[in-house]
């Protein structure tokens, strides 16, 4: 259960990740300067405000015209009218750095992390004394710890300082603490906006933005420690223990972190002072019994390659890649690790980067993205013995449910709760675009993620029978379904269909663009690559709305009947479950995607939306409805194997549920394998960045959860 490697992390993507939910570090293990990467997970910039848009509700029968009419290019046109504004951000804290005397003659430099424990460690010797550095992150007693020692007494010499990418201060409190009270911007514009004069924005005031603080303290055995304005030094110390404590003005969702928010100082000093009393050894005690008692629920052996395992695990991936069977179990066991390391109870749930993140405008803005990604970081959770770390979902999703059914009401004049494709900490729960100057209903105009969240609370009481649990939740799974009664539509031919609906991300041609040509014409455009007619993206009864709808309807009504209510509402639920229409099948034999057989722009696109209903949904099966699982085989096997890595864990997941091991073993192999990238997606393949995390690429955690 360890990753390991001969030399300190150049990149990010190279250091080794803690976290106690709450706060996390990345440990880049240098010898004469060592990094901590610090965040907390309710570090964001903004804060809650208007993203409803009247202007949507006015528009709903304009666009639900154009798409019977089948004017889809119409449709997408009129969409801009329902937009609200975009996300927030989740904002990098600071860094630590710990620097010691310029030394020469390193040898035996080990660095790694005990998965089963949540330790990272650093191992060397220097001029013939051995160094070892332990860092975790406990949530016992909410710190992280950095522990210094040496086999010679008195070798212990460094100091010690603070920066941020946001706006801060350094100071010394007493003779060994280090203190970086730091401000965050009102607004954070996504990356992918590119530069704009308010891409980061600070109130000018000072007011409004989150607060917080970072605090240090030293704790040495023999030799001296001293603070100033340069940074904390301890001198000729035979150890040293670092006790980082951090939080921030969050006060809840629907705060303004800046004007209603709790003051950071209090509580950092009193994770600080509850900390400092307890000896190193009774930290580390109550953390490993701690992050142990979730991590050694679980045991999974499928072979060892000694060979292997005598490999750092960069080299290891790159020398043997699926090859090795031990890799294969540890990369299952990463995931575990980063889901304990960045959910707990009582936290925010794992975000697109879980907690680890040391970008200004991370990708995607490290928001949650509820069109697979929140998801997937979350399908580990009860099969793999985790459900505690599935809390900070259900927190969320019963906020959204306060949230979304504000935007039901005002946006579409609907009862329940509904939530678009993006959301973050103030719980956004609006389409995406800064009402319409920019942003695309491919992605945006997508109705369907509250729905789909709201089938992980049932999946709880699926594996805990927690009947308190699901008498809880009903209400919040209700919303759901009530909010689906009030959007699906007849279309006319008695049948309930979503209008407007997207296929996640996905666009399909417009027939009412397609120009006549010959056939040999036809042939040489699609060589080359280009389209015959306008990209458009939305249409109604989408197969991926219709299938999420059969889920949540299904899992209300058989919550209702277990817990003995509803029977009245339980009957509206059946009877929009009777009219909804199955999904068509195109003229290849493949799941129909759409409502039509539109010709796909994008055949092997990462997203593939409409085979929800084969997994996770539980629409499709063999024995339900063969003729659709086996149409629905024909569309993944025309996806290809390529993707991002993300969606290649997807696909795998879709192969096992057709019981083809091998076919599933194929992404394995895809996966594991080192990519070099980390910057931006460049739509290339996915795979693993040399620390285990999942690349997209960029970096992003759902597939190591998937």
């Amino acid at each position: 259960k360890k990753l390991w490697y001969e030399k300190p992390a150049e990149k990010w993507v190279e250091a080794l990740p803690v976290g106690n939910g709450r706060l996390g570090a990345m440990v880049f293990g240098g010898t004469a300067h060592e990094r901590l990467q610090l965040n907390e997970a309710t570090l964001w910039s903004g804060g809650p405000r208007e993203w409803n848009n009247p202007g949507a509700r006015e528009a709903l029968p304009e666009i639900r015209r154009a798409v019977f009419e089948r004017k889809y290019s119409e449709a997408v046109a009129i969409s801009k009218k329902m937009m609200g504004p975009y996300t927030e951000s989740y904002m990098p804290m600071g860094n630590l750095y710990v620097n010691s005397p310029d030394g020469a003659n390193i040898s035996g430099f080990r660095r790694e992390l005990d998965i089963g424990s949540g330790i990272a460690t650093v191992k060397y010797t220097e001029g013939g004394v051995g160094y070892r550095r332990d860092v975790f992150a406990s949530y016992p007693d909410q710190v992280i710890v950095m522990r210094l020692t040496a086999d010679k007494p008195g070798s212990i010499t460094f100091d010690a300082d603070m920066d941020s990418l946001l706006r801060f201060t350094v100071s010394a409190e007493g003779k060994d603490t280090l203190v970086l009270k730091g401000k965050g911007p009102m607004h954070l514009a996504p990356e992918y906006l590119g530069e704009g004069e308010n891409s980061v924005k600070y109130d000018p005031q000072g007011k409004k933005g989150m607060n917080f603080e970072i605090r240090v303290k030293a704790v040495i055995k023999g030799g001296a420690v001293n603070t100033d304005s340069k940074g904390l030094h301890v001198a000729e110390a035979d150890s040293a223990t670092l006790i980082i404590s951090a939080a921030t003005s969050f006060n809840g969702y629907d705060k303004e972190p800046g004007t209603q928010g709790r003051n950071p100082s209090l509580a950092s000093e009193k994770f600080l002072d509850r900390a400092k009393n307890k000896t190193y050894a009774r930290l580390l005690e109550r953390h490993v019994k701690d992050f142990g008692a979730l991590m050694n629920r679980v045991s999974l052996r499928l072979g060892k390659n000694e060979k292997a395992e005598a490999l750092p695990t960069d080299k290891r991936i790159m020398e043997f890649g699926a090859g090795d069977p031990g890799l294969v179990a540890l990369i299952y066991q990463y995931g575990r690790y980063l889901l304990v390391s960045s959910s707990r109870p009582g936290g925010q749930p794992a975000n697109l980067q879980g907690i680890w993140n040391d970008r200004l405008r991370p990708p995607w803005s490290s928001n949650y993205t509820t069109n697979i990604n929140v998801e997937m970081n979350y399908w580990p959770a009860e099969p793999t013995a985790l459900p505690e770390c599935h809390n900070p979902l259900f927190d969320m999703i019963n906020e959204l449910a306060v949230t979304g059914r504000k935007t039901a009401e005002v946006n579409y004049g609907a009862k329940g709760w509904v939530v678009h494709h993006n959301t973050d900490l103030w719980r956004q729960s609006a389409p995406v675009g800064d009402f319409g100057a920019s942003g695309d209903p491919v992605y945006a105009l997508w109705t369907m993620g509250g729905a789909w969240m709201s089938t992980h609370l049932w999946e709880h009481y699926a594996y805990t029978l927690d009947k308190s649990f699901l008498k809880k939740e009903y209400p919040v799974m209700k919303g759901a379904a009530e909010f689906l009664l009030d959007w699906f539509i007849d279309d006319g031919k008695g049948r309930l269909v979503s209008n407007p609906c997207t296929s996640p991300e996905h666009f399909f041609v417009d027939p009412a663009t397609i120009v006549k040509m010959n056939k040999a014409t036809a042939e040489f455009m699609k060589q080359i690559g280009k389209i015959n007619g306008a990209r458009a993206s939305v249409t109604m009864a989408c197969t991926m709305d219709t299938a999420i709808a059969w889920e949540v309807l299904t899992d209300c009504i058989e919550a209702s009947k277990a817990l003995g209510v509803d029977t009245a509402f339980r009957q509206k639920m059946t009877e929009l479950r009777s009219k909804l229409p199955p999904p068509g099948i195109t003229q290849d034999g493949r799941l129909m995607e759409w409502n039509e057989d539109f010709e796909d722009p994008e055949p092997q696109h990462v997203h593939f939306a409409h085979l929800f209903g084969v997994h996770p949904g539980r629409w499709l099966t063999k024995n339900r409805n063969p003729e659709l699982f086996a149409a629905a085989k024909k569309s993944m096997i025309s996806r290809g194997d390529g993707g991002t890595g993300w969606s290649q864990t997807w696909k795998m997941i879709h192969w096992a549920r057709y019981k083809d091991g091998e076919h599933a073993f194929t992404f394995i192999r895809n996966l594991l394998r080192i990519v070099t990238q980390t910057q931006t997606y460049d739509g290339s393949q996915g795979g693993f960045y040399a620390n285990l995390f999942d690349a997209c690429p960029p970096f992003q955690i759902d597939g190591n959860f998937g």
